[in-house]
């Protein structure tokens, strides 16, 4: 796929941080806007990050786009607008595939990559396809009610409901082309063959109840790169950092210590 003009991923700061702050750039999951996937774990990351978030076309606060492009193209919108000299990525499912993209591209800039509910390759071609034509032809509410089932742990719909609340209407207001266009996004996507190449420090986090990446797709990436570790959330889904704000705010800030620590993963 070709594209014509890069797509805008409009960026807010999450959470401010303590002065001086080494910056964490944090990115969403398809049909999710990253103030409210994000907000309450950056908030706990902010002790020791200033919390980034982008958007993704036609999703919270970037403009619509139209136009085909590729996961690759979103991961160099973003190196283009990189807000630090150097900083850390984590991002969930479509967003941790496109930290794996950053890993491949943004030497030097990109210190290391959290990949959330994700993987190497996601779904199917035809799949992803089917989906995009669905959303185009009746909106994106048509998947207020699989994305539900799919996005959170049964503990989180009764424990959660503001949150949950507000990730759905994220998914309601989207633009359906700019939905669409990301599951064609998706559907081309697939770095399993490069994975070797990335030399920077991945976790790579899986949810517990997550079905749509399953603990093998984060093992897949954590054996394939170089510096590569493998964790889990108990208690979340697909929307770890939203189902488990402290559980994923731990998480990174300990692997954080141990890379800062040992300079590389072991």
């Amino acid at each position: 796929m070709t594209t014509t003009t890069a797509p805008e991923l409009v960026q807010t700061v999450l959470a401010e941080g303590p002065p001086g702050a080494e910056v964490l750039v944090v990115g969403p999951s398809l049909g999710t806007a990253v103030e409210p996937l994000w907000g309450p774990c950056a908030v706990l990351l902010s002790e020791r990050y200033r919390v980034i978030g982008w958007d993704l076309p036609g999703h919270g606060r970037s403009p619509g786009y139209d136009e085909p492009f590729t996961i690759a193209d979103l991961a160099e919108s973003l190196l283009a607008a990189w807000p630090a000299e150097r900083a850390r990525y984590a991002g969930v499912s479509v967003g941790g595939a496109t930290g794996l993209e950053l890993a491949l591209r943004g030497a030097g800039s990109v210190t290391g990559v959290a990949v959330l509910c994700s993987g190497a390759q996601i779904g199917t071609p035809d799949g992803w396809q089917d989906r995009a034509e669905l959303v185009r032809r009746s909106g994106t509410s048509v998947m207020i009610d699989g994305s539900q089932r799919r996005w959170f742990a049964p503990d989180s719909v009764r424990e959660l409901p503001d949150t949950v609340a507000a990730l759905l209407n994220s998914l309601r207001d989207t633009d359906s082309e700019s939905y669409a266009r990301v599951c064609e996004a998706l559907g081309h996507y697939d770095v399993r063959g490069r994975l070797a190449e990335i030399d920077v420090p991945v976790l790579a986090v899986t949810g517990t109840h997550d079905e749509v990446c399953p603990p093998w797709r984060t093992q897949e990436i954590a054996d394939g790169v170089r510096l590569g570790r493998a964790a889990s959330v108990p208690g979340a889904a697909h929307l770890a950092p939203a189902e488990q704000p402290r559980a994923v705010a731990d998480l990174l800030l300990a692997w954080d210590n141990h890379v800062n620590h040992h300079g590389e993963e072991s």
